[in-house]
């Protein structure tokens, strides 16, 4: 096998310079073995494409770096390591290298790993969440909750062990599952945890996977890809305005109230996340601005109605799929549509 040879692309760097905040964001709530995480998921990612770019002589591209990246931080804090290697094979595998490598993947690479785990692997993945640290300097100091001795006060006051956190409840899970709605505040700083009561059992509140804790940090990081056009603004705009459209009618104009409420759709789960990193990459999008705009819209509904309907609290990945799927016929069909409309117009 050949020494790896990479191409370096600036806008995968830009990428992954914007993901700084959020790692920052996510060690300091959940301590230093996401770092840890995120290290394997580059690891398995790099070799998986160097040993099948090297047989055809081609180089590793950037944008392995960049899903290493997004599909390490979109994990638990405390998923298992085995459990990250293999998503990330699985990722560039099967997401990338089986299409002919970079530029001809039909799916992103990094939701293919994360959905690959989550279905395969849905205990490690659903019972894996755990409260966030607060206060300074909060996971700076600390590997990770499951490395605690003794329960938070929080914790210790309710007489709550660590390993009650370790099955604790997500926003998500906790208003659909037991009513309880976490502050919007809190949501969007990204300080999730405490204990509330269902049934006259105490219950414990946890953050969701380590990337999309910190609804403040995404949006940073957003701001700095719109601005350097690094993302293309309809893809995400689009893919927001359909989860919001869409969460409006069914709880405003319908009044469904299991739908939450817009801020709480907003801040809580994958979706900014998702808008903010997945949606927007470039090769598995599509290509036309109309195209772009109804591919957007068309995740964000689907986001609300996984949320709504089905067994996952997030479906965030799945959406992705689902929209990834649809890109290239989208495409395809607005340029069958612009087409005939010129010859529609110039019949007497």
């Amino acid at each position: 096998m050949k020494a790896p040879q990479i191409l370096k692309q600036k806008i995968m760097f830009r990428v992954l310079y914007s993901l700084i905040p959020v790692a920052l964001t996510a060690v300091y709530f959940f301590g230093w073995r996401i770092l840890a995480l995120v290290a394997v998921s580059f690891f398995f990612c790099f070799v998986t494409e160097w040993a099948t770019t090297s047989r055809r002589n081609a180089k590793v591209s950037s944008a392995c770096f960049v899903t290493a990246a997004l599909f390490g931080l979109s994990l638990p804090p405390t998923t298992p390591f085995w459990i990250a290697a293999v998503g990330a094979v699985v990722g560039i595998l099967f997401g990338k290298e089986v299409f002919g490598g970079f530029g001809r993947n039909v799916f992103n690479p990094a939701i293919v790993g994360r959905a690959f785990v989550y279905v395969c692997f849905p205990v490690e993945l659903t019972s894996r969440f755990v409260p966030v640290f607060s206060g300074f300097p909060g996971g700076f100091a600390r590997w990770s909750f499951t490395s605690l001795k003794e329960a938070p006060p929080v914790l210790a006051e309710a007489s709550l062990k660590v390993v009650d956190a370790v099955t604790a409840a997500t926003p998500m899970w906790s208003r659909r599952d037991y009513g309880f709605v976490t502050d919007v505040a809190n949501l969007f700083w990204g300080n999730i945890g405490g204990v509330f009561e269902f049934e006259g059992y105490r219950r414990v509140l946890a953050a969701g996977s380590a990337g999309e804790v910190s609804a403040a940090a995404i949006v940073l990081a957003g701001a700095y890809l719109l601005a350097t056009k690094t993302a293309n603004y309809r893809l995400t705009f689009g893919t927001l305005l359909g989860a919001l459209g869409l969460n409006a009618f069914l709880r405003y104009g319908l009044g469904l109230t299991a739908v939450p409420p817009l801020l709480f759709t907003l801040f809580s789960g994958a979706l900014l996340y998702g808008a903010v990193f997945m949606v927007t990459d470039p090769v598995s999008a599509p290509k036309l601005p109309s195209s772009q705009w109804i591919y957007g819209i068309f995740i964000g509904m689907m986001i609300v109605v996984f949320r709504y309907k089905s067994v996952f609290a997030g479906g965030v990945a799945f959406a992705i799929l689902l929209g990834n799927m649809l890109a290239p016929s989208l495409d395809l069909w607005i340029k069958r549509f612009q087409q005939r409309r010129p010859k529609a117009e110039a019949v007497p």
